[in-house]
């Protein structure tokens, strides 16, 4: 007969268990939120700067809006992947841009921390450091890494939200235009809202040089929203991940076979004076071969 002792054992070690995994169904939940159409604007303003030049001109306010398909491509129980698709131009035949790339992963010890200069430095977390957390891995339109951390999801007071701190490159809007600081100081949050979801940023300005310390020379405001609308509206978008889907899972898996190497990443800005994005987008690269050859000949390390 057990006894009541065993029954306190009993619940003594399976409550904390049944929490945990509640909590993770919390979690994911949040997670695959993000999944859907969603009317986006995009809002940065840089709102200081420490520069001693009396010439300095700060980035121009930028407002952007847009349609934005969000693309469920894995769902796993410790890995969630979500492509996003960006609808622009003539609704009536919309011109379909593949975007941005979030992966979660649960528990993860691996991680590319960017360091400037297109190089990325291979760490391995202990597994203490990231029990409970999530790593969101944030990839560029060609699949190649921009910046990750790992963090707690967040339930209280009847919010969801994910926030940390990550180093990462400048972002198109402003490598583009801006050549005076090389790294960005990405404060991230992303929070489930009633509308759908929001991306909040604090970030740093940074220019890193090797055996000196980081200089900020402004900061930046991100408010970027996420408003649901009916899934319809980007039909376009979910109808050209279909047709594409499978060129772009080769383009995942010769990365995944070069981020498994598990050491330190440098990647070159262009090769024979064209950069990466422009060579997958072409439909010239259809078959592992060519995928293959092509991300290795910008991999430096």
């Amino acid at each position: 007969m057990k006894t009541p002792l065993y029954f306190l054992i009993v619940l003594f070690v399976s409550g904390p268990i049944i929490a945990q995994k509640q909590k993770k169904k919390q979690d994911i939940n949040a997670i695959k939120s993000m999944c859907g159409c969603y009317e986006v604007t995009f809002n940065f303003a840089e709102t200081f700067h420490y520069s001693n030049d009396s010439l300095y001109k700060p980035s121009k306010t930028k407002v952007d809006k847009g349609l934005e398909w969000a693309q469920l491509i894995v769902d796993e129980d410790d890995k969630i992947s979500i492509q996003h698709l960006l609808q622009v131009g003539d609704p009536s035949a919309p011109h379909i841009v593949k975007h941005w790339r979030q992966d979660w992963l649960y528990q993860n010890t691996d991680l590319y921390t960017y360091n400037a200069n297109n190089t990325w430095s291979y760490t391995n977390l202990p597994a203490d450091k990231v029990k409970g957390q999530w790593t969101q891995k944030v990839y560029q339109v060609d699949d190649s890494p921009r910046y990750e951390g790992s963090s707690s999801w967040v339930h209280v007071d009847g919010k969801s939200f994910w926030e940390n701190t990550a180093d990462a490159p400048l972002p198109r809007r402003e490598y583009t235009t801006r050549s005076d600081y090389n790294l960005t100081v990405r404060g991230n949050r992303q929070e489930i809202t009633e509308y759908g979801w929001l991306h909040d940023q604090d970030n740093a300005k940074v220019i890193r040089e090797p055996g000196k310390e980081d200089i900020v020379l402004a900061k930046e405001k991100g408010y970027n929203t996420y408003v649901k609308v009916d899934d319809g509206q980007c039909a376009a978008a979910a109808n050209w991940w279909k047709k594409n889907a499978d060129k772009w899972a080769l383009v995942r898996t010769k990365w995944d076979q070069v981020y498994g190497r598990n050491k330190d990443l440098t990647l070159a800005e262009k090769v024979d004076h064209k950069v990466l994005y422009k060579y997958l987008f072409d439909e010239g690269y259809e078959d592992q071969a060519k995928i293959n050859q092509v991300i290795e000949s910008f991999v430096k390390n």
